[in-house]
């Protein structure tokens, strides 16, 4: 069957056709994988690791207050070199980040080169960080062998000015204002920039730069690929003064580094190599003498402004090609660029040779290319519709290219650097200053890498289920990592992400550890062994801190679902008192399980994991059976809540029926009759629990016949007995079950909303299907009715799990009322069939993401390039927060391959 890629608006614009290979030669994708795990070659060296804003973050932040948007504004970003790590569009850079290449433009209009991508924050009239731009990542291998990013740049001056402006008059019942809300798209008056990547090695690149002129009339653009080192020079570190080098020669960049060697950059045509040095221009932003005469805007204001600003010998650590090209109305013009790492430190004394950028470099593109298609039509099922296909390569490329490198010494950045002013005495015990500990000089998923260009513990979770599926090696190594010593907390806490490391996420580790183990084969028992022995610590963590009665239910607080009720479970409660969390609990009795899962696995390799296993077996059904006895279970409303214990032993019910109460669903597994006959320690346990403490039969009692003939045991937090009556609220239509999946909070509040007075004050929970009104954590909250991929994932899951102990037996309402009953493995299909239907086109050809965006619904240039937003409409499924989060927004790829397998 042929496989059909379409790249809109690329090289030439045309399908891109494979048909699956029939022969038996190694995939060379799959075979540079292995290189790379087998440290043979490094094909993951050079990457797309270069974020996409390294301004307004908290690491560039040193203000008293932690204002980092208005300490690191974007129009210091062209002006002030970064401290811990740099941006670019389409970058890359090596995975120590001691190089970064990255292109920039100018239209001739505005009033800056565009380097970077522009944005706004909460404060500026957004729901979040919300960036002003469009761009995607079109495709990506997991070496980077081949990659593609488009970017579409306005022909007009792009209405930086108009876009704060308007954003700052508009409240948090108004929608955003987007770059295609100011008609600068109208007339197609815009360029669609197109980058590919293609590896001759791995330090050895093909750039492929195609700009194409969309409007009817001619018009000129400014292209400078541009390459520059990261400065590691100016911050009075001891032994850290050392300056690199760049010489621009002719239609090259020649660089020298004492540990990186030489590096080339080399360019078709007869572009004019710019040189300046990335230093802060300490002048124009503090009215200072700078360390350079031609600091790091220099080559912005030369080109934009004619200033001799761009030092005359060519010689600097930033550098660009400056290529100036006129094409005509409808027509395009290309670039061949080749980045190549020419010899080894220390850096030759001879010039390097020319670059082929002829023959050699269109068999590498084509090559590459071809490759990609053949590795990505072995992982895409022949089941998947081409337009599924399109969706879960792109998917799985924003992942790629959301690999960033990532710095951060915490303990410097709390002291200072000897070079710079010394920081405020406060941030000594303000945000972080408990994480003294950290240091970070890796490449980490990210989120996105302009939304939230750091990593986050949960979302690196749920990220690394997707990426096992293309590159199992790097998601081991990166679950693995946060629980390093340098990152994970002395008290066995793991960081949650860089505005409060801190802050408490659900503890996924062990969840997305077994489900990266069993998709890279159920082999690698090492990886597992090594993961369970870290989380053993973060496991205790939870049980000191987060069980403040000792009676098995959890607080948690934040728990990454930020206003999902009825007030900052992050912060100190409204009334004295302890807030007792259905989702917390839920949590930490899927934890458990996990760890059991993780210690039978091991056990029959290694009996001394017996002991474990029983013990997390025991805790979870402490856990569980706490959850109905301190009434976290209604059993009026068949439904789990969160309930505040007050100081005088009261109980208030925060009755909100939101994804708190749904979360019990995934605290489940099975005990297979193979499994408790290898183990019999663990089989003599359950039975002593049984006959000794059987208030805990609803918990661990539950058994039948599986599809081998032989017994098989039910651990769950929702029983038997609860599980039809919980899935009737959640597959009911007038509460979760919405067309596109499952909301975050039930419908049924639109009319009811939940009220709670405490101390005087009333608080509130009203369905909102998008963005939230509520000023709650920051106003960057939205978890009240929104559709999100991460909480659906984990309840497809369950269900497949329960699915697999009741087998065809059990069938439940699907809808609820509808007269219809399905087994739980169809209405898992069913739900992930409408999470993929949030971004494939409809029967009017229409993709639900993009809502009444007529621009991205019907323009042949747009509607089949996909976003992967933060989350969706809770009722018509338009994308909304964080446009490019494509991070855990990928498991829509898992669902694909999944549902078609």
């Amino acid at each position: 069957m042929a496989a059909v890629v379409m790249y809109p608006g690329g090289v030439e614009d045309v399908q891109v056709i494979t048909d699956r290979p029939t022969s038996a030669a190694p995939d060379p994708e799959r075979l540079r994988l292995a290189q790379a795990d087998a440290g043979e070659q490094d094909w993951r060296a050079w990457g797309p690791y270069l974020s996409e804003r390294a301004w307004g973050t908290v690491r560039e932040d040193y203000s008293e207050h932690g204002t980092a948007w208005d300490y690191f504004p974007h129009d210091h970003a062209r002006s002030r070199a970064y401290r811990w790590n740099e941006d670019g569009m389409a970058g890359v850079c090596d995975d120590r980040q001691t190089f970064c290449f990255a292109l920039a433009l100018w239209n001739g209009k505005d009033p800056i080169l565009k380097e970077r991508m522009f944005g706004l924050g909460g404060d500026g009239g957004n729901h979040g960080e919300d960036v002003k731009d469009y761009w995607w990542y079109e495709d990506s291998t997991p070496t980077h062998s081949f990659m593609r990013w488009r970017y579409h740049y306005p022909q007009a001056a792009f209405p930086y000015d108009e876009l704060v402006a308007v954003n700052a008059l508009r409240g948090r019942d108004d929608t955003e204002y987007e770059l295609v809300d100011t008609g600068i798209f109208d007339d197609d008056r815009y360029w669609a920039v197109t980058v590919d990547y293609a590896k001759a090695s791995p330090t050895d690149m093909c750039v492929l730069v195609t700009v194409a002129n969309r409007s009817d009339r001619a018009e000129r653009l400014h292209v400078l690929p541009s390459l520059w080192f990261r400065n590691t020079w100016a911050w009075g570190l001891p032994g850290g003064d050392r300056v690199p080098k760049l010489v621009g020669e002719d239609a090259r960049l020649v660089g020298e580094h004492w540990v990186l060697g030489q590096l080339l950059l080399e360019g078709d045509g007869a572009p004019t190599p710019l040189l300046c040095d990335n230093d802060s221009n300490a002048e124009r932003l503090w009215g200072l003498p700078g360390r350079s005469s031609y600091p790091k805007d220099g080559i912005n204001d030369h080109v934009v402004a004619g200033a001799a600003t761009v030092n005359p010998d060519r010689i600097g650590t930033k550098g660009a090609l400056h290529y100036v090209l006129d094409v005509p109305a409808g027509g395009q013009r290309q670039i061949r660029l080749r980045l190549t790492r020419t010899a080894p430190p220390p850096p030759a004394v001879a010039p390097p040779p020319p670059a082929d950028l002829g023959d050699g470099f269109d068999a590498v593109l084509w090559a590459r290319r071809a490759e990609a298609n053949r590795f990505f039509d072995s992982v895409i099922p022949t089941a998947a519709s081409a337009d599924e296909a399109l969706v879960a390569r792109q998917a799985i490329a924003g992942l790629m290219w959301g690999k960033q490198f990532y710095h951060f010494d915490a303990k410097r950045w709390l002291e200072g650097d000897p070079g710079s002013t010394p920081p405020p005495a406060g941030r000594r015990h303000g945000r972080n200053s408990a994480w003294w500990h950290m240091n970070s000089f890796d490449v980490i998923s990210m989120p996105d890498p302009w939304e939230y260009p750091w990593y986050a513990a949960w979302d690196l979770a749920f990220h690394c289920v997707t990426i096992a599926r293309v590159d199992p090696g790097f998601a081991k190594e990166q679950l693995l990592l946060l629980l390093r010593e340098w990152y994970l907390h002395p008290n066995g806490q793991i960081p949650a992400y860089e505005w409060a490391f801190g802050d408490v996420n659900p503890p996924v580790h062990a969840w997305a550890a077994l489900k990266v183990f069993e998709i890279d084969g159920s082999r690698d028992h090492e990886f597992l062994a090594r993961v369970m022995h870290k989380l053993l610590l973060n496991f205790t963590w939870w049980v000191n801190r987060k069980d403040t009665g000792g009676n098995n239910v959890f607080e948690g607080g934040f728990l990454g679902l930020d206003n999902v009720g009825p007030f900052d479970r992050s912060a100190a409660l409204p009334v004295a008192g302890v807030l007792e969390q259905s989702d917390g609990t839920a949590w930490m009795a899927m934890y458990a399980l996990n760890m059991l899962d993780m210690a039978i696995v091991l056990a029959e390799h290694d009996r001394a994991y017996v002991d474990t296993a029983t013990k997390f077996f025991e805790h979870f059904a402490y856990i569980a059976a706490a959850a109905y006895d301190q009434g976290l279970w209604d059993d009026e409303d068949a439904f789990f809540y969160d309930v505040l214990r007050l100081a005088d032993g009261s109980q208030v019910p925060l009755k909100v029926r939101s994804v708190v109460g749904l979360l019990p669903l995934a605290a489940t597994t099975r005990l297979t009759a193979r499994t408790l006959h290898r183990l019999p320690e663990l089989g003599a346990r359950l039975r002593w629990f049984l006959t000794n403490r059987p208030e805990y039969a609803d918990v661990i009692g539950a058994r039948r016949l599986g599809p081998d003939g032989r017994q098989q045991r039910l651990l769950s937090m929702v029983g038997p007995d609860q599980v039809v009556r919980l899935l009737a609220r959640m597959l009911d239509t007038d509460e979760f079950l919405s067309e596109y999946g499952l909301r975050t909070l039930s419908r049924a509040h639109l009319d009811k909303p939940f009220s709670v007075t405490l101390a005087g004050q009333e608080f509130c929970v009203g369905y909102e299907p998008a963005e939230s009104t509520s000023g709650l954590f920051g106003g960057n909250s939205n978890w009240r009715g929104p559709i999100w991929m991460p909480t659906n994932f984990l309840l497809i899951s369950a269900l497949r799990d329960y699915a697999a102990f009741f087998g065809d037996d059990l069938q439940v309402e699907y809808p609820t009322r509808s007269g219809q009953k399905r087994t739980l493995d169809e209405i898992a299909d069913d739900l992930s069939a409408r999470l993929i239907a949030l971004f494939t086109r409809d029967g009017w050809g229409r993709r639900p993401i993009y809502g009444a965006a007529q621009l991205f619904q019907t323009h042949p240039d747009w509607r089949d390039l996909i976003c992967f937003p933060e989350y969706f409409h809770g009722d018509n499924g338009a994308g909304l927060g964080a446009w490019h989060q494509t991070g855990w927004t990928a498991l829509v790829a898992d669902l694909i391959l999944t549902l078609r397998r």
